[in-house]
C-alpha cells in the first residue's frame, strides 16, 4: 500500500501517541479492577479519577515504555523492513535493566514478559524465546504482545498486511498462539485505521490475517454476533464475561477476555473516543492496557479531532510521557518527539529524508495543541498567573509556537514556564501511595542537559502588547541536600513583534544535575500580554567531571549529616549493576560491582558524538572493567577495558562482544590505571597511563553517538572522578 506520508499521516500518527497514553493513564489507577467494583467504587468511568483515588496521573507504565522502546529496534537496524524476531529480542536485552524497568517482574513462569526475558538472557533466542514449546500455552498466551504493538501499526499506514506480519515478529520475542493472532488485529486494526473509518470493515480486514480457526477469530465473531443484537454494552459484556470471563483462562491476565473487551467497546463506541473510553473502562480487567490499544487507534482513525469534545483530554496529560530504560537520556520524553520518532521510522524504511521541523530542535511545538511537557510555575509572591496553548504562527521557519499569555507582570512579578529534563521536583517529593504507584516501575533517567552545552532559544513578544518585556532563561538545579537552586541568563529586552534568539552555556558546578530548563518574564511596567516560545534545543557536547558534589561529604559511619547529603547526582546515572556504593571505608565515589557477568553505570544522552573520555579506575578481584563510550544501552558501546587475561582491549558491543584492539598489559588488581577513551566519527582511540596504546577505524556498522559508563565484569571497579570533555 503506498499511502503518502504527508502531514495527514503526522497528524494521525501523534493523535495516536496520544490516545495510546491518554488511554493508559485514564485506565492505570483501577488496573485490574472487576467491572462490578469499578461500577461499586466509581461508577461508569467518564474522565480521569486519579485523584479520587489519591494517585498520580502521569506514570512509567509497561504499556507505553514496551511500546515506544521496542520499536527502537528498526533504527539498531538500519530501518529494515525484513527485521527478524531475533533482532527485536536483542533490542529487549539492550534497553532492559533486570528487575527495574519496562516489564512486570512477576517471576518466571508466572509474568511472561519475564520468563521470555529470561530465556533471551540465556541465549534462546526469538521467536523461541517466547514460544509455546519452551514456555508453555497458558504463559505464553497472556496480554503482552498485544499492549506493546501499537507502534508496528503507525509506520504501516494503511497496510495491514505488513503492521500484521511485522507484529507477529516483535509479538513473538515474548509470546506465542492466542497472544500473537491479538496482537496482530490490533496491529491491523491501526494499520488500516489511516485509510478507513468504518469499523466493521476495520475489523473485518484484520480477521483475514489471522486462522479462522483461531480462539480470536471465533471472540471476534461472536462479538460481533452480539452487538448485532443488541446496541446495549452492557449485554455484549454480560455475554463475554459469561463465555471469556479471567475465569474461564488460566495465567494472571490471559489475553482473549481483554481483546474481546477491545473489540466490544470499538463496535459499541462507534469511533467516538469519550463513549469508547466509557465502555472500556468501565468494563474492568486490563484497563490500561485496552484502554491505550484503542486509545490509540481510535486516535489514528480521527486525528486530533479524536479529542474534541466536552473533555479536556490532553491538557492534564501534557504530552508527558516516560520511557525508562538503560538509555536514561530518553527517559523523559514527549508525545511529540515519540511521534516525530515514529514518522522518521516510516519514512526512512520508504529511503525517505527525515523529517526535522525547526532544524531538529528538540521543543518545535509543530502539532495543533502541543505543549511537549511545558508547564507554568505556581502562582505565588513573585509569579503572575500563566497560561500557556500552542498556536498557530510566531515563530521562523515553522508554522506553530508555545503561546505564554501572562497577567500582570511587573518588575517584582514574573511569568514562569519551564520543562523537566531530569526527575521532577513533583516526583521527587512524592510520599505515601502516591509515591508507590509511581514508582512500581522504577523510575531510571539521566539528564537532558549536562554543564558545558548549549541552550538555544526563540522567544518572540506579542504585536498588541503595551510595552516592552524582559526576558530570560533559566535552569534549576538540585544542589546542597538536593534542594532545587536556579540559575539565570542574562536578562533581554524584547519589543512588541520583536524576536530575541538565546544562545546560553549556564555556569554550573560538577555534580549538580539539572532538571529544569524555563523561561522568566517580566516587565518594567505592571503589564499584561502574551509571549510566544519559537523552539528551545540543547546541542554540543557535555564537558564536565562527573563527580560527587562539593557540598556533599563522603560517608562517615555513625555521623548524622547536617545537613543533609545530596543523592540526587547519583540518580542521574542508570544503575545496572549489582552494587553502587560510596559507604566504603575509603569512600570512593563511584564503587561498582557485579556479581555475575558485566554490569554498568550510564548517564549522557543519544545527543552525545565525538569527545574524550578519562578516569583513573582500580579493579578489585575484578575479570575487567573500564570505560564505556557511545553507549546506546546494555549490549551496544565501544569500551576501553583492562583484563585481568593480561590485555589492555578495545571492545564493541554490538549483537555480541568485539574485541577491536588489543595490546599486552602487565595486569594487577588494586592497581590505578588511567584510562582515556576518544571517539571521532567512526575513529577511536584508547590511551593508558596517558600513553596512546590502541587505534581502529570502525568501517562496519559504526556506533556514532550515544552517552558514557563505568562498567566491570565479575567483582569490583572503582573510581573517584569521570572526566568528559
Amino acid at each position: 500500500m503506498n499511502f503518502k506520508l504527508d502531514a495527514n499521516f503526522e497528524e494521525k500518527v501523534y493523535a495516536g501517541v496520544l490516545g495510546k497514553i491518554i488511554g493508559v493513564y485514564l485506565g492505570r489507577p483501577f488496573e485490574q479492577w472487576s467491572h462490578e467494583l469499578i461500577m461499586e467504587t466509581l461508577g461508569p468511568i467518564k474522565y480521569y479519577v486519579n485523584e479520587d483515588l489519591n494517585k498520580p496521573l502521569v506514570v512509567p507504565d509497561d504499556d507505553i515504555t514496551g511500546t515506544f522502546t521496542f520499536l527502537r529496534a528498526l533504527s539498531d537496524y538500519d530501518y529494515n523492513q525484513e527485521i527478524s524476531a531475533r533482532q527485536i529480542g536483542q533490542t529487549w536485552l539492550n534497553n532492559i535493566v533486570e528487575g527495574q524497568t519496562i516489564l512486570w517482574w512477576g517471576g518466571v513462569g508466572h509474568s511472561t514478559e519475564h520468563t521470555a526475558f529470561k530465556n533471551l538472557q540465556r541465549g534462546i533466542e526469538a521467536p523461541e524465546s517466547g514460544s509455546e514449546n519452551i514456555n508453555g500455552r497458558i504463559v505464553s498466551e497472556q496480554i503482552g504482545a498485544q499492549i506493546f504493538i501499537d507502534g508496528w501499526a503507525m509506520i504501516s499506514p494503511g497496510d495491514p498486511e505488513k503492521a500484521a506480519s511485522l507484529a507477529k515478529r516483535a509479538a513473538s520475542v515474548s509470546h506465542d498462539g492466542e497472544a500473537v493472532y491479538a496482537a496482530q488485529v490490533i496491529a491491523a486494526m491501526e494499520a488500516q485505521a489511516f485509510i478507513e473509518k468504518d469499523i466493521k470493515n476495520l475489523i473485518d480486514a484484520a480477521k483475514k490475517l489471522i486462522p479462522n480457526k483461531s480462539l480470536i477469530f471465533r471472540v471476534i465473531e461472536d462479538i460481533q454476533e452480539w452487538h448485532a443484537k443488541s446496541p446495549d454494552w452492557f449485554k455484549t459484556r454480560e455475554n463475554i464475561a459469561r463465555k471469556y470471563g479471567y475465569d474461564k483462562f488460566s495465567g494472571s491476565c490471559h489475553v482473549v477476555p481483554n481483546h474481546a473487551l477491545i473489540i466490544m467497546a470499538l463496535l459499541h463506541g462507534k469511533g467516538d473516543f469519550q463513549n469508547s473510553m466509557t465502555i472500556i473502562n468501565t468494563s474492568g480487567w486490563d484497563t490500561d492496557c485496552n484502554s491505550g490499544n484503542l486509545g490509540c487507534l481510535l486516535g489514528i482513525m480521527n486525528g486530533l479531532a479524536t479529542f474534541e469534545g466536552p473533555k479536556d483530554w490532553r491538557s492534564p496529560v501534557g504530552d508527558i510521557m516516560y520511557c525508562p530504560t538503560a538509555n536514561g537520556g530518553e527517559t523523559i520524553t514527549d508525545a511529540l518527539r515519540e511521534s516525530f520518532k515514529i514518522i522518521n521510522m516510516a519514512r526512512s524504511m520508504r529511503g525517505m529524508k527525515k523529517r526535522s521541523p525547526k532544524k531538529g530542535a528538540r521543543f518545535h511545538f509543530e502539532m495543533l495543541g502541543s505543549t511537549q511537557g511545558w508547564l507554568v510555575k505556581k502562582s505565588g509572591k513573585s509569579l503572575c498567573k500563566t497560561f500557556i496553548s500552542n498556536v498557530p504562527s510566531n515563530c521562523g521557519t515553522g508554522s506553530r509556537s508555545f503561546e505564554i499569555k501572562f497577567d500582570k507582570i511587573s518588575d517584582k512579578v514574573a511569568s514562569e514556564v519551564y520543562v523537566n529534563t531530569f526527575m521532577p521536583e513533583s516526583i521527587k517529593n512524592l510520599s505515601g501511595k502516591r509515591r508507590e504507584t509511581f514508582f512500581s516501575y522504577n523510575f531510571l533517567c539521566c539528564p537532558l542537559y549536562y554543564p558545558g552545552q548549549l541552550i538555544s532559544a526563540a522567544i518572540r513578544a506579542d504585536a498588541k502588547n503595551a510595552k516592552d518585556i524582559s526576558v530570560r532563561l533559566f535552569i534549576s538545579y538540585y544542589g546542597q541536600s538536593d534542594k532545587p537552586a536556579t540559575v539565570y541568563s542574562e536578562l533581554k529586552q524584547i519589543e512588541p513583534d520583536q524576536t530575541i534568539e538565546y544562545s546560553w552555556c549556564p555556569q554550573l558546578d560538577a555534580g549538580n544535575p539539572v532538571f529544569e530548563i524555563g523561561i522568566s518574564i517580566t516587565s518594567n511596567q505592571t503589564l499584561a500580554g502574551k509571549a510566544y516560545l519559537d523552539f528551545l534545543d540543547i546541542s554540543g557536547e557535555a564537558k564536565t567531571c562527573f563527580k560527587r558534589p562539593s557540598h556533599t561529604p563522603p560517608f562517615e559511619r555513625g555521623k548524622e549529616f547536617d545537613p543533609p547529603r545530596a543523592e540526587m547526582w547519583r540518580n542521574s546515572w542508570v544503575k545496572a549493576t549489582d552494587h553502587w556504593t560510596d559507604r566504603h571505608i575509603t569512600g570512593e565515589v563511584f564503587r561498582i560491582g557485579n556479581d555475575d557477568g558485566r554490569g554498568m553505570i550510564i548517564t549522557g544522552t543519544s545527543d552525545w558524538r565525538d569527545y574524550s573520555v578519562r578516569s583513573k579506575i582500580t579493579c578489585e578481584l575484578a575479570t575487567s572493567g573500564g570505560l564505556a563510550v557511545r553507549v546506546q544501552g546494555l549490549e551496544r558501546f565501544y569500551a576501553a577495558e583492562v583484563s585481568k587475561e593480561n590485555k589492555f582491549r578495545l571492545i564493541k558491543l554490538l549483537d555480541g562482544k568485539q574485541i577491536l584492539e588489543e595490546c599486552d598489559l602487565d595486569f594487577e588488581l588494586y592497581r590505578e590505571y588511567e584510562l582515556e577513551v576518544t571517539v571521532l566519527g567512526n575513529h577511536i582511540t584508547c590511551a593508558i597511563d596517558q600513553e596512546t596504546k590502541l587505534s581502529f577505524e570502525d568501517n562496519e556498522q559504526p556506533l556514532l553517538c550515544g552517552g558514557i559508563a563505568l562498567f566491570v565484569e565479575n567483582g569490583t571497579i572503582c573510581t573517584n572522578e569521570i572526566y568528559k570533555t
